[in-house]
């Protein structure tokens, strides 16, 4: 069977589905993951084959069609039809690409991300079936109305009135934390993954100090959200903690000037989680689900406006706590570290979280799911 797998513009979002992309690799079926140009080198690093589909970044999908970037709203509301919108653009630059792959390989299904909406169009231009898979605890349906608003041109293109229904849905969602509105879903064990490095000793045995691990995802760079991470590192390292700062290499140079006491590189969470005893971070879907699934406490600064929802239930089963951006205080921020080392619950309540991530069915069962839907014939 050929299987299509549809990822978004940045490598936090393709982490996401590369396990499964694996699982469906390794039962045999022939996958291809499509993605942006400056993507691929990701996805082969995941010993996946990588298809360009657009030569643009995501980030270029804050211009408008007509050229006008677009100012980011405050209002919470407002915000998630920007998100959804920036996602529709970023998804439309990818369909030309997309329909030259699929009419040169021609899968026999489409799996998509959440926030890849260019799935759904290329799996219906295919007439295959479209599977979609969470890459986080779950999203404000107000991007997906949004992106579909913005995709009118593409779909009226492909002869289609509306964006194309979901033949299976894939969650990785722990069952405690799914909404009560939450589409059926083939559950699926979620498998932290990111690109490797190196092992070395530090990473698997922490000193006698607590281990407070930092964070601002993958797609942090120099000269992008660096002020969100280095604030965080600033406000942590005040605490009587050992502070290690998971972020890529480029980042990491400039703050080791900054904190000479911080350990700061690209590490691996699967090494260095285990041995956490609190996280801090900005609530990215990757980052979030990694420490739900090792039973790491987690402190979360919602600075994407659609984590909010998610980080607002972890906070409520009582696994972490939500800090509101705008009181992301040294003070605020060392009070709830200090609570949630000090509190046996928190610990509790996320190592219940991580019992239940490693309950769900593996990936391998969710490829099962997938195979069902398509015809004996094409496995």
């Amino acid at each position: 069977m050929k299987i299509l797998f549809v990822a978004g513009g940045t490598s936090g979002v393709i982490f996401g589905i590369v396990p499964l992309a694996q699982a469906a690799r390794n039962a045999g079926h022939d996958v291809i993951m499509a993605a942006p140009e400056n993507c691929t080198a990701t996805i082969t690093a995941a010993g996946l084959p990588a298809a360009a589909v657009s030569s643009k970044a995501m980030q270029e999908a804050l211009v408008d069609r007509r050229g006008v970037r677009v100012p980011i709203p405050e209002d919470l509301h407002e915000r998630y039809i920007f998100n959804g919108r920036t996602f529709g653009r970023y998804a439309a630059s990818c369909l030309d690409g997309l329909i030259d792959l699929v009419d040169r390989w021609r899968p026999d299904v489409v799996v998509g991300g959440a926030l890849a909406f260019a799935a759904p169009l290329i799996a219906a231009y295919a007439g295959v079936p479209y599977v979609k898979q969470a890459i986080d605890m779950g999203e404000p349906r107000t991007i997906d109305l949004a992106a579909a608003a913005e995709l009118g041109p593409e779909m009226e293109r492909l002869g289609l009135y509306e964006m194309p229904r979901t033949d299976l849905f894939v969650d990785i969602c722990p069952p405690s934390l799914r909404p009560a509105d939450a589409l059926p879903a083939q559950l699926m064990r979620y498998v932290p993954y990111a690109t490797q490095k190196t092992v070395e000793p530090w990473m698997l045995q922490k000193g006698e100090r607590p281990r407070v691990l930092v964070s601002a995802g993958s797609r942090v760079t120099p000269e992008s959200d660096f002020d969100i991470l280095s604030g965080l590192v600033a406000k942590v390292s005040q605490l009587d903690v050992e502070v290690l700062v998971a972020t890529p290499e480029a980042v990491a140079e400039r703050l080791r000037p900054l904190f000479p006491g911080v350990r700061a590189g690209w590490i691996p969470l699967h090494q260095a989680a285990p041995t956490a005893d609190l996280a801090i971070h900005h609530a990215g879907g990757n980052t979030t689900m990694g420490y739900v699934a090792y039973g790491v406490p987690q402190v979360l600064v919602p600075y994407l406006p659609y984590c909010v929802d998610y980080s607002a239930r972890l906070d409520a089963y009582g696994a972490g706590r939500m800090i509101a951006p705008e009181n992301d205080s040294a003070e605020n921020l060392a009070d709830a570290c200090a609570e949630i080392l000090a509190t046996p619950s928190y610990r509790e309540r996320a190592r219940e979280l991580a019992d239940e991530v490693a309950a769900q069915p593996v990936a391998a069962q969710a490829v099962d799911a997938i195979e069902r839907l398509v015809p004996a014939a094409a496995h």
